[in-house]
């Protein structure tokens, strides 16, 4: 017998009220990471080496830098979605569950947030030393 109501069945609706939103996120952005990681394996391969300068002056490229920010966007997102599930899921009190949640929202927006730091500091200085 299921708990959910027959409109929340329709429109896909679970007991928390979400549905599948999140899980379509997770899919989106892992999608989303790849095809940026593969635009970076591939970008990377073809710069002529991976010393700072050449890697440096390559992120000052707008084509570049921008993708680079989508990644690194893209990337913890993707990280605070898929932490969460496993929290919501293995950690049964409410209160550790609440705790680990809110760790896991600031230590991604944190990381995100220094690391779209770096690239556009290297973006906007270039190669200058």
């Amino acid at each position: 017998m299921s708990m959910e109501i027959p409109l929340g069945r329709v429109r896909g609706l679970g007991a928390a009220g979400e549905g599948a939103e999140h899980w379509w996120q997770e899919r989106l952005t892992s999608i989303a990471a790849f095809l940026l990681l593969v635009w970076l394996a591939v970008s990377l391969l073809r710069l002529p080496g991976l010393d700072h300068r050449t890697v440096a002056s390559w992120l000052a490229d707008p084509f570049a830098a921008v993708p680079m920010l989508l990644f690194v966007g893209v990337a913890f997102w993707h990280l605070k979605l898929g932490l969460q599930v496993v929290v919501e899921d293995y950690v049964h009190d409410d209160g550790s569950k609440l705790f680990w949640i809110l760790l896991i929202n600031f230590a991604s927006i944190l990381g995100a947030a220094f690391a779209l730091f770096a690239v556009l500091k290297i973006a906007f200085a270039g190669s200058a030393e």
